[in-house]
């Protein structure tokens, strides 16, 4: 065998795992953009400007946006390219209709492997964020989130877990409407409702209060679309607080 392909032989592992690091990377970043809408609904994106933006070649933004594609956060289109997600009232309505099914599910998991001093860790966390006022509205959509994944990291079920947050970084933009609706003063009661219900064991009674914390009408989800749709195309300056 020739010296060159003896090197060429050497080189592949390490080059195989640089092309993995730069896919996660490339992977993270441009799931992060997709999350907050740096993209517009449907908006088709530019491969070449955007590995440039991010320094990368083709290849590994290619794998990550297939790999994104794939996890529902951007659609494919033969022949077009890669495309923003549509905001669609009901494969949002689905997905709410999945977290729920996925949260509601693991609550008897919870209840019977969670450790004690895990659930107290629950009570700490919620009278550490009790006091939001000046709070901005992604700050307390995140405490919203860390809250349920913490309910799902009970169950030890790593599958379960991922599951939620892939929907929660897919409903992300309704929970953040959603929260301004509401407030945080309703979502922080009824948090403190099903931590006392795992805490006595209740898995019908959490169920139920998970139940009617999660779920939402297609009506009120189109409403929050287009509000979405509002903040999207609203001047950057007047949107500071909008993850959008």
């Amino acid at each position: 065998m020739a010296p060159q392909a003896l090197i060429s032989r050497r080189r592949t592992p390490d080059a195989s795992a640089a092309d993995e690091s730069y896919a996660d990377r490339a992977y993270e970043q441009v799931r992060a953009m997709v999350t907050t809408f740096r993209f517009k609904p449907d908006e088709r994106l530019n491969e070449s400007e955007l590995a440039k933006k991010l320094g990368l070649s083709r290849t590994p933004l290619r794998e990550a946006l297939n790999r994104l594609s794939m996890e529902g956060f951007l659609q494919s289109r033969s022949g077009k390219g890669f495309f923003c997600r549509s905001l669609d009232p009901k494969e949002i309505h689905e997905l709410y209709q999945l977290r729920a099914a996925v949260e509601c599910g693991g609550v008897p998991l919870a209840a019977e492997l969670g450790d004690s001093r895990e659930i107290d860790k629950l009570f700490t966390f919620l009278d550490k964020t009790s006091d939001c006022d000046g709070a901005s509205t992604s700050t307390l959509v995140g405490y919203d989130e860390h809250f349920h994944e913490a309910v799902m990291h009970l169950t030890g079920n790593r599958e379960m877990l991922k599951v939620l947050r892939n929907i929660n970084d897919r409903i992300r933009f309704v929970r953040w409407i959603d929260m301004d609706r509401r407030g945080r003063k309703s979502t922080q009661n009824e948090h403190l409702e099903i931590a006392r219900a795992l805490q006595k064991k209740d898995v019908e009674g959490c169920v139920v209060i998970l139940q009617k914390h999660i779920s939402r009408r297609l009506e009120e989800i189109t409403s929050s679309i287009r509000e979405a749709y509002g903040l999207l195309y609203m001047p950057k300056t007047s949107r500071a607080d909008s993850p959008f």
